[in-house]
């Protein structure tokens, strides 16, 4: 176990094994020796700023961000998706940037009898293979989507990330465009990610979070999104939507945003909205209901949104 950040980016760097936090995935599938990281102040925990702003660690537990009140009433859509991660057990070993830096779950990536970029070779499996699962985004040559719901919300936040190593960078740049087919997420190693450093909370905002499972519970989600809404009477004046689960990374949709702000928030035009997000996708046939059960589950997300705040 190491007690500094410093102590733990050299391991990585002179061992080559993986940063471990919860180690929930980690601990499966881990090549080489992991690095512990629970000995290292400062990683855990919310520090709410002067400006409003809160700095989460990321070593804490998702069922941390859930027991926090004030938490939960300023990021209703962190919550959200926070409470709909995994099982409550789960939820209180898995840590914030574990969701956010965790492998893809591809069965072939996992699959010992199989090769592909992300374990030395030049081909992904899944695309001539059973694709059921895989993104229906083509970002680059690799197609598995990636795993984080806690990103899909964050991203709704325009939240920013605290790394060791290297200057602060949005959420959003921990995964770049998706076509490096080598990586899930484009921090070296050496590089660490400490926090995730929240805006300051919006008054009044509406948010909700909906994930498509094969199953009610302990599943990973087939899609998912996150919408934030302000409003004013029925109308629109601010948006921010991202789904998961459709691409090689968490997707924002400016284009969902932009059809819904200064509308009204009717069924129409909710619907159009969604089909916009839709309208880039092109999937291979084996999963193309995913473009559908996507438009589903943002128009749900969005009603969500709608309802009147719980008192």
């Amino acid at each position: 176990m190491t007690s500094t950040i410093e102590a733990a980016a050299q391991a990585v760097r002179d061992t080559g094994g993986e940063l471990r936090a919860g180690g929930t995935d980690v601990m499966t599938r881990a090549a080489g020796t992991p690095v512990d990281l629970l000995g290292v102040p400062g990683l855990r925990g919310t520090e709410w700023r002067p400006d409003g702003s809160a700095r989460i660690g990321a070593l804490t537990p998702i069922a941390d961000l859930l027991a926090d009140a004030r938490l939960t009433a300023a990021y209703p859509a962190l919550a959200a998706t926070a409470a709909a991660v995994a099982t409550p057990q789960i939820r209180n070993i898995a840590t914030v940037g574990g969701n956010l830096l965790q492998r893809n779950r591809c069965w072939y990536l996992r699959h010992p009898g199989f090769t592909c970029h992300q374990t030395g070779g030049d081909t992904c499996p899944a695309r001539d293979g059973n694709d059921l699962y895989s993104a229906v985004l083509d970002q680059g040559p690799c197609i598995a989507p990636h795993p984080s719901s806690l990103a899909v919300a964050l991203l709704t936040y325009a939240a920013t990330a605290d790394v060791h190593g290297r200057s602060a960078l949005g959420v959003a740049d921990l995964y770049g465009d998706g076509g490096d087919p080598t990586r899930d997420h484009l921090l070296d190693a050496g590089e660490i990610l400490q926090a995730v450093v929240m805006p300051a909370p919006v008054p009044g905002e509406r948010a909700a979070y909906r994930r498509a499972t094969s199953r009610e519970m302990a599943e990973w989600p087939l899609v998912e999104a996150a919408a934030r809404l302000t409003l004013d009477g029925d109308t629109v004046t601010s948006a921010a939507v991202a789904v998961g689960g459709v691409a090689r990374t968490p997707l924002l949709l400016p284009e969902v945003a932009d059809a819904l702000a200064g509308k009204p928030a009717t069924e129409e035009n909710l619907a159009a909205a969604a089909d916009l997000a839709t309208a880039r996708f092109s999937p291979p046939p084996r999963n193309a209901y995913k473009v559908t059960l996507l438009r589903t589950t943002l128009i749900d997300t969005l009603t969500a949104c709608l309802a009147p705040p719980a008192r």
